[in-house]
């Protein structure tokens, strides 16, 4: 019996429940006509090496030392993953109101334009995640509500106005003007410091369509309930938030403001949810629907391209306690989040991709976030071998994308959630988890989801159009498995290892099957050798 691990999910989202879909359809139809039934979800699976992301930082491409280019160690440590998430902190290109310096950054000496050319040239996908506010901002808060991750308008705006938000809306226009493909901006509207800092200081020039960035995030976890009032937005407000950040609130703030006013093919991801709530999600639909209307096709005119939340695995996943330890992504309701959003994003925008920018697992053994070792196994390994198998389940559910948190501890003796999530020692050289990355990517990275086969232990079957290729681990345990191949007369099994390359076994196949051990790594069969590239 086959088992389709990626729900539909339609009856998710009730129309009781959230009217958009009744409202929407009313401005299309008569009043008499019957009720549009949504059609299921078609989930459209990814390729592996699009669940290969990592988060980072400048410092994890340019020594703080020497700011002025890449350093070569660090960016060895980035050609682990095949995508970056950079978090960008606005502060870093407008350290001076209306003042944007890029190459080299008044606020750190950093050379962003080497930065993203080097991924780029390495074919290593960049998204530019724009977050908190500058100090200039952050100083018109009264004293004791000061925080660089206020909401990012001026103190004392009305939040639920686009226009409040037009001085980050501005610098992601100059962001999207310079790294985006757009070679024909007005460069009127484009604006340097061209001031050095000191006598032989570089000198900032403009500089337009560079081509070297196609994602910008509009600011992090913005339902970030624990910060208080100052720095959370409502979900009303954000999308207000992200009017003025997409293209000027359709124009309205005027020129050079917003990020499709520089380049129409950037495409802009809303913030990483911090608590996956698709009734988040919901409320800033309907204000979309309510202040910006409709798109000639009918749909609703969205100031986002990208749906984008966060997802970390633990004992506390939907409910109210507090966690206590991570937990195996297959135990948790990985797959019915997943569902719920992309279920959201068929119904209401015209299935828009989604995204999941960060999840992960510690490795100290003290954390509430930490990956179980399972018999035998090392910290190291379980937290290989988790993430691993993130990547595998968000392939099945029709999630398109999945960065990791992140690249280096934030400390490497913190038993703190989140603090020794890094995938990369402090040396710049990988750990486990990182290697498995890399060699999943490299190995099967153009492989696509088809279906699974069984749970108990998971076996689950992958193909990129020309050879199948199985998939086979266990949440809980190890056991035998007497895996189908057909035709064939020799099984291919790979196991991830820390080396260069996956270890190969040869195995016979007897009948058509292979019994194949299996445990919490997962391992890749098929029935001919793959040459890596």
């Amino acid at each position: 019996m086959f088992f389709d691990r990626a729900r539909t999910a339609a009856a998710i989202i009730s129309l009781l429940l959230f009217g958009l879909q009744g409202c929407a359809q009313n401005a299309h139809r008569n009043a008499d006509a019957q009720p549009i039934v949504p059609l299921p979800v078609a989930v459209q699976h990814a390729p592996l090496k699009n669940f290969c992301g990592i988060n980072a930082y400048e410092w994890d491409f340019e020594d703080p030392a020497n700011p002025s280019g890449p350093d070569e160690a660090r960016l060895h440590a980035i050609e682990n993953f095949t995508a970056v998430r950079h978090y960008l902190d606005w502060e870093k290109i407008e350290y001076t109101e209306g003042s944007y310096t890029f190459n080299p950054a008044h606020n750190g000496g950093w050379n962003y334009d080497t930065i993203y050319n080097r991924c780029h040239a390495r074919h290593i996908e960049v998204l530019v995640c724009l977050k908190t506010i500058p100090k200039w901002m952050e100083d018109t808060y009264p004293t004791d509500q000061r925080n660089n991750e206020n909401v990012p308008c001026r103190y004392g705006r009305n939040p639920s106005d686009p226009a409040s938000y037009i001085e980050q809306a501005r610098a992601a226009f100059q962001f999207a003007a310079r790294y985006g493909s757009n070679k024909s901006v007005d460069r009127q509207l484009v604006k340097v410091n061209t001031t050095p800092r000191w006598t032989g200081d570089a000198i900032n020039q403009v500089r337009i369509g560079l081509g070297t960035v196609a994602y910008l995030e509009c600011d992090n976890e913005r339902d970030k309930w624990w910060k208080g009032h100052a720095a959370q937005q409502s979900a009303e407000e954000y999308a207000a938030n992200l009017s003025a950040f997409y293209d000027g609130d359709k124009g309205k703030l005027g020129p050079g403001v917003g990020t499709k006013t520089a380049d129409p093919a950037m495409q802009v991801v809303m913030c990483g949810l911090a608590r996956p709530d698709t009734n988040y999600l919901r409320g800033m639909i309907e204000w979309a629907r309510a202040h910006r209307g409709y798109r000639k096709d009918g749909s609703i005119d969205l100031p986002w391209d990208i749906i984008n939340y966060h997802y970390y695995c633990n004992d506390a996943n939907g409910t109210n306690r507090e966690q206590t330890t991570g937990v195996a992504p297959e135990l948790t309701g990985t797959e019915n989040t997943a569902d719920a959003f992309i279920t959201i994003a068929h119904e209401y925008a015209k299935d828009m991709p989604v995204w999941v920018t960060e999840t992960g697992y510690d490795i100290n053994p003290q954390s509430t976030q930490r990956a179980v070792p399972a018999a035998g196994q090392t910290a190291l390994q379980a937290q290989a071998a988790w993430i691993l198998r993130t990547s595998l389940l968000f392939s099945q559910t029709g999630v398109q994308k999945v960065f990791f948190y992140q690249l280096c501890d934030d400390n490497a003796t913190s038993t703190i959630r989140y603090g020794t999530s890094g995938l990369v020692n402090a040396d710049r050289t990988p750990r486990p988890a990182a290697i498995y990355l890399q060699q999943l990517s490299e190995y099967f990275g153009n492989y696509k989801y088809l279906k699974t086969i069984s749970t108990q232990p998971f076996v689950d079957l992958y193909s990129d159009g020309k050879q199948q290729m199985f998939v086979l681990y266990s949440a809980v345990g190890s056991t035998s498995y007497p895996l189908d191949l057909g035709k064939a007369d020799t099984a291919f099994v790979y196991c991830p290892s820390s080396g260069s390359t996956m270890a190969l076994e040869k195995r016979k196949v007897a009948a058509g099957k292979v019994n194949i051990q299996v445990g919490a790594t997962p391992l890749f069969v098929t029935s001919s050798e793959i040459i890596a590239p």
